[in-house]
Parts: structure tokens; sequence; C-alpha cells
């Protein structure tokens, strides 16, 4: 694919907005403590909906922001895609009723499952339709409410998992030999690690049941090792492949922002990139582990502090079910 074919337009992001500390949870009754968490994971607090929000108007709200700040208005979006693990509903998809709450009458819009991997994969078929002339202008939203889908007497996951939206606008790029826009991409994925970290019942081989519930099996499981073993291992193949792609090298890249899951596997990808972590975006402390929505909240958080700004190169990494995993290198 002759590059670059697109490039990402505008930003927006968008939290509930209540806030749950460590300290928060400690007092739910969980053996653990404020220390404990940032320790092992980074994480000081994050945001979990409440008052009705939905995964919807949060979802809107980011694509507002994205949409004002590229000055494009409804009727120019022509594909609305949603990564996310945790819709609104199962049926139908939640981009189609926030195609309704924008007001993008003419657009397509679909789901994207790939849990954390989810904005990557779907900015990655967002340039993809472009790239085939089946779209000029692509709403590439990733955004999960993962606070419904967790088990909040488990301390493995539930530390962990918050909820918020990122929404980011493609555009065709049409400088003829202009610089600026997605240079690279790559994405893999191994189903044979799927219950390392999976949801084992709720779809149609284990519908929803009082069992299920009482067994508490419709909620997240995961197996923590393992899964920080092989995120480490995949984004490391992901940055690599990402950069060999672009012909660039970790000298050429002006931010890292990586899947924000946890501090230190955010330091191991740095390190193997050999990026020094000055030149990390990290936020996972304030919003913890958004899953498909982590990279562009991170992204639009960065634009607003002056991270990004035109002229950066900047190298997206992702990790997660699956397992699935990616990159992308943008320039701005």
């Amino acid at each position: 694919m002759k590059r670059p074919i697109a490039y990402i337009a505008g930003t927006g992001h968008a939290v509930p907005k209540n806030i749950m500390t460590n300290a928060d949870i400690a007092a739910m009754g969980l053996e653990t403590n404020d220390e404990w968490i940032v320790d092992r994971t980074g994480i000081k607090q994050r945001h979990i909906a409440k008052d009705g929000e939905t995964l919807t108007s949060l979802s809107a709200e980011a694509s507002r922001m994205a949409m004002a700040r590229a000055g494009v208005q409804p009727g120019e979006i022509d594909v609305i895609i949603l990564g996310t693990a945790s819709p609104d509903h199962l049926l139908p998809a939640t981009a189609v009723e926030i195609q309704t709450a924008l007001g993008c009458t003419r657009a397509a819009a679909f789901d994207l499952s790939a849990a954390c991997s989810g904005w990557l994969y779907s900015a990655i078929m967002g340039e993809s339709l472009i790239a085939s002339g089946s779209a000029d202008t692509v709403l590439v939203i990733g955004a999960e409410k993962l606070s419904t889908i967790v088990d909040w007497t488990d301390r493995n996951t539930c530390i962990l998992f918050a909820d918020g939206a990122g929404a980011t606008v493609l555009r065709r790029n049409k400088e003829r030999g202009g610089t600026k826009g997605v240079l690279s991409s790559f994405m893999r994925s191994d189903g044979a690690l799927a219950e390392l970290l999976w949801r084992p019942a709720g779809g149609g081989v284990e519908p929803f049941s009082p069992e299920v519930f009482e067994q508490k099996r419709h909620y997240v499981r995961m197996a923590g090792r393992e899964v920080f073993k092989h995120a480490v291992r995949s984004m490391a193949e992901a940055t690599d492949r990402a950069l060999d792609s672009a012909r660039l090298t970790a000298a050429d890249v002006d931010l890292l922002i990586p899947h924000q899951a946890n501090v230190r596997i955010i330091e191991a990808t740095a390190k193997h990139v050999g990026i020094s972590m000055d030149k990390v975006f990290v936020n996972v402390d304030r919003f913890g582990n958004t899953s498909a929505a982590s990279i562009p909240i991170a992204l639009s958080d960065a634009v607003e502090q002056g991270r990004v700004k035109d002229g950066s190169t900047v190298l997206f990494a992702a990790f997660g079910a699956g397992f699935t995993w990616g990159s992308l290198v943008a320039r701005f």
C-alpha cells in the first residue's frame, strides 16, 4: 500500500464524571491498598460510569470533540467503526446508536471486537476503507464500559479496568507526495491463548443462566502473570514490525503511545524499542486500563498537553484479549 493514504485529522475523548480511587476500592472490603495497587500497576484512580452514562453517550461526546477539532460535519462521515469489548447491547451494534446520536445519517456503522487492540484494529480498517476508495472520512472510536463486566470482588481484575471513550477522525490525504498520515501498521492474533483473558459464559456456547450468574462466569477472568508475559513479548514484536515497515528507527519517534494496561508493561515496551520514558506518554495512573479506549484517550490527552503537534511522529502499540496485538506509526 502506498503511504500515507490517510491522516488523523482530529482527536477527542470522554470519561465518566465519577472517579474511583484506590482507597475507594480498598474500602469495598478487598484485601488491597493504594500502595499495593500503584506498585503493581501504576494506577492511582479510574473513571467509572454512573447515572445513566452509557457507551453510546461517552462515545458520542468523544466523537463530537474529534469532529470539531477536525472541522468535520456529521454529513461528511462515511463510516463509523467502534472498537469495543463491552457494547451497550449484544444486538444491534453500538456503532449504529452512536451514528444516530451524532446525526451521521449517511454513514455505515459497525462494531469491531479486538479487546485492548480494538482502536488499532479499527484504525487499520478505516485506513483500508479509505485506500480502497470506499470512504474519504472515517470516524474511528475506541470505547469501553468495563465496569459492567468486571467482578468487583476479584482483586486481580477490578483494580485494573475502567470506563471511557476516545475518538479519531481519519481523512483521505489529498496532498500529493505528502508525509502526513499513517506510515505503517501491523496486527496479529493467537486464539490458542484465548482462555488466559476472557469471559467464559454469556455467549452462544454458554448462554446466560442462573448458574452462570451464580458462578460469575459472565465476568472477565484473567491469568495475570501469563498475560503479562505474552503482552511484553507481543508489544515488542508489534513495535519492531511497525518501525521496520515505516523504515524508521526509535530515534525517529517523537512519542510512543502504548496501550495503558500496566506501567510495567509500558516500561518494558519502551526499553525494548530503545525509547526513554520521557518520550513515552503515560496516563494509566489517572484513567486505569480502558481497553480499546486507552490509546485514543491517551492520544487526545497528549494532543491537549502539546505532546503531539504538527510534524510529530508517533508510534502506537497495543495488546489485548484474543490474544490480539498490533501497532501503527503516524505523522501528524
